[in-house]
């Protein structure tokens, strides 16, 4: 069997690639492996604001495309860029391992940033979750790939970047300090990788699942189930982590306002994935607010 895997030209991602392939190879040495290049819109525009860019799903509907038109028969994604709900005719057939899934402060400590820092990054995510901690800190936008990013360091006082792609890259700054949960709580699936294929092809499905690591995928699949509940279009900052400790799954979630004068957060343990994130993602609109900081954002 040949797969062609669909990714984009990032070496991340196809750093990203090259590991899924060598997880393949040692499960299935029979299989060849090729890579299908894509560019998505995420890539071709460096300078606008991914929320101004769409959001979610910038830098993997073009890749979903190609295993969608038979020019490739896998995706690999970075599970974060994932919407919560799968684009018809796909089906998420893997997620076969994951990394670190905090985030990290390049350039300074988090206790040693000065009064009115400046961070880049460009994710409402962070910016809402570190300015309602530090109201005094600043923000600039920040795009493109991580060394492009880190390149960003002498022009502020930090920048805020995925641990996992540091590891992937075998990148470790100087002065890096991955923030915990407790600080700054992570993207949903981040962290993790994701496969995707079209719904119908069995017998792909059946190899991908060899590679897929259990407590993982139903640790992500908590953390989705909970933003499909919220609302994958949602354009407040959403922020959800799964950890599985023996048969019980432990979710923590949350729900900001984009200038982190609000943070909500709300937690829960369960058996089943779908459920608990549907029962957390009702608890932090119902009972802590969300509901009424959602429709104040419309």
């Amino acid at each position: 069997m040949t797969l062609r895997i669909a990714t984009r030209g990032s070496r991340l991602a196809l750093r990203q690639t090259q590991r899924v392939a060598e997880l393949l190879s040692e499960a299935s040495p029979a299989i060849e492996i090729e890579t299908v290049v894509v560019s998505t819109v995420g890539d071709r525009d460096k300078k606008t604001s991914l929320q101004e860019l769409g959001g979610q799903g910038v830098f993997v509907t073009d890749v979903q495309s190609a295993v969608l038109s038979g020019e490739a028969d896998i995706a690999v994604h970075s599970a974060k860029d994932l919407p919560a709900k799968t684009s018809p005719g796909l089906a998420l057939a893997s997620v076969p391992e994951r990394v670190d899934p905090r985030d990290a402060l390049v350039g300074s400590f988090w206790v040693d940033l000065p009064k009115g820092a400046i961070i880049a990054t460009g994710s409402i995510r962070r910016r809402s979750h570190l300015s309602h901690l530090r109201p005094d800190l600043k923000f600039q936008d920040l795009r493109g790939n991580i060394e492009t990013r880190l390149l960003r360091i002498d022009e502020v006082d930090a920048v805020v970047i995925a641990k996992a792609a540091l590891d992937r890259l075998d990148l470790n700054p100087e002065q890096m300090d991955p923030l915990p949960v407790s600080v700054l709580l992570p993207q949903v699936g981040q962290g993790a990788l994701a496969i995707e294929c079209r719904e119908e092809d069995f017998e792909i499905i059946q190899t991908l699942k060899r590679i897929e690591d259990k407590k993982v995928r139903v640790a992500v699949d908590a953390e989705r189930s909970f933003l499909a509940e919220v609302g994958s279009g949602c354009s407040l900052p959403v922020a959800a982590h799964a950890v599985l400790k023996e048969e019980e799954i432990f979710l923590e979630a949350s729900i900001a306002s984009k200038d982190g004068m609000t943070l909500l957060k709300a937690e829960g343990s369960g058996s089943d994935a779908n459920k608990l994130g549907v029962k957390i993602a009702n608890k932090l609109l119902n009972e802590e607010g969300g509901a009424h900081l959602l429709n104040e954002n419309l």
